[in-house]
């Protein structure tokens, strides 16, 4: 081929590559446009309502102080609560990669992390409420509900997923440290001072802040436990204003407030870097030194007592099922919930894989071209819904559209699109530390390689399909225990297996609520069972 000919040609495939790179990006930054278009309808619709626009004398109220300062406590505590308890049980699984069931309880872990809040309130009242399993071992002054039971609950969720991350972390120590160690002799002390602690030390603040944001908007443990207007959050407090007073204004100025704080820390996390806690696959096993007998020891203790706090909950739920008449129940009235809540996971799970995959494009295309802040800003806009109440989007829909839509027809299809809205910051965190990882690697190899879109999403897949996979699996197991969502938009002739076990608790039906709730669980656990298989560490 003569050399103009080449030229011509390599230059029409860059062009056409160039196109096709543009398209993807246009696509990205459309799926990011509709869903931050989403939330500004929302709070369209809650500022059309209220007419009056922000209520600015609530900032001055005594009441509002209060809830400002025990949000934060709250939220604090629990995440320094979740990183402490979880550095002993990571280091016990760090240094004892053999450990008997050891798949199977970081399989637990992100369970105990993506469990329905309901089904875990119900498991946490049959074992510590006021007639409860363990009760009786706790004294007369023992009670549930308050900020005791709220930093339980908490604390349940969020520290398996801490496990996971600083094991992660801990993983990525290579081998020449461990090395290097053994030949200055360093003790045990030392090693934890000038090995494991620089490896930690990355990840700890960014951890603690992405769980801080998960409880400051936490709404049904602290809805459920709170106890009462002392244990009361801003995510409550707006659900109060909208469900009991109907004070728009108060709640349009709760929800601007929580935004804001809750933002302003993310957007601070995001600066300083996340942690890469989903990025299972791109750590090295490393061989970490055998501990002595003393600590081998504590660590066993340690990891048996992980293993008994994050079951305890869901034992409880058995007796329940034992009381049960399971014959004569109506299974009917539980089974067809329970379908019509796998078949909204799935809808949302890959609704969330496929936007989150599109939103990433811009950003990945502005890492490689250094433009640091142009993609940090992009990562923040595509986890907004983070940190936007989930109740508070839900009701600006509800309110815009009230007038415009036949809701009880429709209602079904919103609820399937705030969940993916919802969960798509958590599909983003799974895949961007991997994607990334793929154009360290291999971007310019592609480029250099002159591969089409077809061939280069092949080659993506077979990289990136087990972080795929397993994000498909957490987002669906996000979706379908949701409550606050399917409480606006939810109707009797399509009711959720969520929303069941909230009816049955509310009237005191504990035996129905327990068969749900185990069965609610068995579903998230077989979506877990599927979708996790391709992790290196599940």
């Amino acid at each position: 081929m003569p050399l103009k000919m080449r030229r011509a040609a390599a230059s029409l495939g860059g062009s056409l590559r160039g196109i096709c790179g543009a398209r993807a990006g246009l696509a990205g930054a459309t799926v990011l446009a509709l869903c931050l278009l989403l939330t500004a309808l929302s709070f369209y619709g809650l500022i059309g309502f209220g007419r009056g626009g922000l209520d600015t004398r609530l900032l001055a109220d005594p009441y509002f102080h209060s809830l400002l300062q025990f949000s934060f406590k709250q939220a604090g505590l629990s995440a320094l609560l979740s990183l402490l308890l979880a550095w002993p049980v990571a280091r016990a699984l760090y240094y004892h990669p053999g450990l008997a069931l050891q798949r199977s309880f970081l399989r637990l872990c992100l369970l105990g992390f993506c469990m329905p809040t309901l089904v875990l309130i119900t498991g946490l009242v049959a074992l510590l409420g006021r007639n409860g399993l363990l009760t009786p071992l706790l004294g007369e002054n023992w009670n549930l509900y308050g900020l005791g039971g709220i930093l339980i609950a908490h604390v349940y969720l969020n520290l398996p997923f801490a496990v996971r991350a600083l094991l992660l972390a801990l993983q990525h120590i290579p081998d020449s440290s461990w090395r290097l160690a053994a030949q200055l002799k360093l003790g045990p002390w030392q090693r934890l001072r000038l090995i494991e602690w620089p490896a930690l030390q990355i990840s700890l603040l960014p951890l603690f802040g992405f769980i801080f944001v998960l409880c400051f908007n936490s709404f049904a443990v602290v809805l459920a436990l709170g106890g009462g207007p002392r244990a009361t959050t801003i995510e409550v407090a707006i659900y109060q204003a909208l469900k009991y007073d109907f004070n728009i204004p108060e709640a349009l100025t709760l929800a601007w407030i929580q935004l804001l704080i809750a933002g302003s820390l993310f957007l601070l996390l995001a600066r300083l870097g996340s942690a890469h806690w989903l990025g299972v696959d791109s750590a090295r096993r490393t061989r970490a030194p055998r501990p002595a007998a003393p600590a081998r020891t504590l660590h066993l203790l340690v990891y048996a007592t992980a293993w008994l706090s994050l079951t305890l909950p869901i034992l409880a739920l058995l007796p329940g099922l034992l009381d049960a008449d399971l014959q004569r129940f109506d299974w009917p009235a539980i089974l067809r919930p329970a379908l019509i809540t796998l078949i909204l996971g799935l809808g949302a799970g890959f609704g969330a894989l496929g936007a989150a995959y599109l939103m990433l494009l811009p950003v990945r295309r502005a890492r490689i071209q250094h433009q640091t802040k142009r993609a940090l800003a992009l990562e923040w806009l595509s986890t907004h819904t983070l940190v936007a109440p989930a109740l508070v989007l839900s009701v600006g829909l509800y309110i815009l559209l009230l007038p415009r839509l036949d809701l009880d027809r429709y209602g079904i299809l919103l609820v399937l699109l705030l969940n993916t809205a919802v969960v798509i910051p958590f599909a983003v965190q799974q895949l961007r530390p991997r994607l990334l990882q793929f154009d360290r690697h291999y971007d310019r190899l592609g480029r250099s390689l002159k591969l089409g879109v077809r061939a280069r999403l092949a080659v993506e897949w077979r990289f990136a399909r087990g972080a795929c996979l397993a994000s498909l699996g957490l987002v669906m197991l996000l979706a379908m225990g949701d409550v606050a969502i399917f409480s606006i938009f939810g109707s009797a002739d399509w009711t959720t297996l969520p929303w069941l076990i909230y009816g049955y608790a509310g009237t005191y039906r504990l035996e129905e609520a327990s068969v749900a709730s185990l069965l609610l669980l068995g579903l998230c656990a077989l979506v877990l069972l599927i979708f996790e298989r391709e992790r290196p560490d599940a």
